[in-house]
């Protein structure tokens, strides 16, 4: 089992939940902080020290207070200790329950667990911790299981979440090449922009624009 966690979260219950089910797995060490950058500042230390962290446990919201943060999210705290430490192992705990949030994390940060906050939250964190340590995939709470074997989201790439996002604000499928062109998207010709967005529409069985915007919102993509 590991023997030396840190706990990155803002609500003091949560720790104690946390604490409690790290002592039954005879965890021997866990520390905590409210703070991304003191997160990051403590493991790196402790791997300057050769005394390295080997879990983080993050959430994934913190609320703003008097401190200045350079990293305001447990995204940006684990993008950083990924990028820095890959060796660590990361779970993320959160109410967060989009699908896209949760594949992104898991594929493009490259997570090794996923909590859902809710009723079964200690039970599904115990799971998750001895997952993680054995190097088990599919470490996420098992009501979330289907969002990762939901083929409507995990097809949809990030040029396709831009398009998206970039319908979703109002900007016209017309205009759309213009602004492509202007931030370095590509493709950006109006007949790729065309194609993808009639991709999308097949793909969602949506009727037209501002039907395919409102099913990827209510899924969750957007």
């Amino acid at each position: 089992m590991f023997t030396k966690v840190l706990i990155a979260d803002d609500i003091d219950f949560n720790d104690v939940g946390a604490a409690k089910i790290l002592k039954e797995l005879e965890v021997a060490e866990v520390q905590y902080t409210k703070y991304c950058d003191d997160a990051l500042l403590k493991i790196k230390k402790a791997a300057q020290d050769d005394a390295p962290y080997q879990l983080l446990i993050s959430d994934l919201s913190f609320k703003s207070d008097h401190h200045v943060n350079i990293l305001n999210s447990g995204q940006e705290l684990i993008h950083a200790v990924k990028a820095l430490f890959p060796e660590i192992k990361v779970i993320a705990f959160s109410i967060e329950d989009r699908a896209h949030k949760i594949k992104e994390l898991f594929e493009d940060i490259g997570i090794d667990g996923y909590v859902l906050k809710g009723r079964q939250t200690m039970q599904d964190l115990k799971v998750a911790v001895q997952k993680a340590y054995r190097n088990e995939s599919e470490n996420i709470s098992a009501e979330l299981l289907p969002i990762l074997q939901d083929k409507t989201t995990s097809e949809i790439n990030q040029y396709d979440l831009v398009l998206l996002k970039k319908l979703s604000i109002g900007i016209t499928q017309d205009a759309m090449e213009a602004i492509f062109k202007q931030e370095g998207i590509t493709p950006n010709s109006k007949s790729s922009i065309e194609k993808h967005i009639n991709k999308l529409k097949i793909y969602f069985k949506a009727k037209n624009v501002t039907h395919l915007v409102s099913i990827a919102k209510d899924l969750g993509v957007i």
